[in-house]
């Protein structure tokens, strides 16, 4: 992991993965406790809420274009967005999140080390649009071969 501040373009891709698929769309559902104001808006206590990750995502420029500058600066270096939120947002965020995005990356770096990855179909011919099913945008099935190094 201490290679990770040294592997920029890397940790974008991580990062570019997550935002284009967008696996979780919406949050689980929370109750305020108290009226709240938000925006000119009031919300009465114990309504449900819901962030909807999606409309947060939206707000990347071209964001349904896979990018991994979406996460780096005009010299290369890894840049954070506060319009990224794969693990959800406020005080109900992920507590799994920085274990999650250790693994991620170590998973994915250990295969780019070990293998070189091709497709079995013609890369333009893949289609990438999610497969909705109900609480989770999954991406639909693909073949992708292993070769060893």
């Amino acid at each position: 992991m201490q290679d990770r501040s040294h592997m920029p373009y890397t940790d974008a891709v991580v990062h570019e993965i997550q935002r284009y698929i967008d696996l979780i769309p919406s949050s689980l559902p929370h109750m305020v406790t108290h009226d709240v104001e938000f925006r000119n808006y009031i919300i009465p206590k114990v309504r449900l809420i819901s962030l909807t990750v999606t409309s947060v995502v939206l707000i990347f420029p071209f964001h349904g274009v896979f990018d991994p500058g979406h996460f780096l600066d005009e010299n290369g270096n890894f840049k954070k967005s506060d319009y990224f939120m794969p693990f959800s947002a406020g005080k109900r965020i992920c507590a799994g999140e920085s274990l999650a995005r250790m693994e991620v990356f170590l998973f994915l770096t250990a295969i780019l080390q070990k293998f070189t990855l091709k497709s079995v179909v013609d890369p333009k011919d893949i289609d990438t649009t999610p497969i909705a099913n109900g609480f989770a945008s999954v991406p639909p099935p693909y073949k992708l071969c292993f070769i060893p190094l």
